[in-house]
């Protein structure tokens, strides 16, 4: 997608909130708000400004659970 000309925060957005509403669940995942349910990764670096620093993931959150 960013190859394509979509900015960072545009292929961010892709990924998370915009595939949660086209999956017709943004009532339930796609961001992080109370009431919803969220996976999470940790990357070393700020994706909204460089979107590949999520191609090496540090960390690992499905459902409250570290995965190793």
């Amino acid at each position: 997608m960013k190859k394509q000309g979509m900015s960072d925060r545009e292929v961010l957005a892709s990924a998370t909130t915009v595939a949660a509403k086209v999956l017709g669940m943004d009532s339930q995942i796609g961001k992080l708000a109370p009431g919803y349910s969220a996976d999470i990764i940790a990357v070393d670096g700020n994706p909204l400004k460089d979107v590949t620093v999520l191609e090496e993931v540090d960390f690992v959150m499905v459902r409250g659970r570290v995965i190793e």
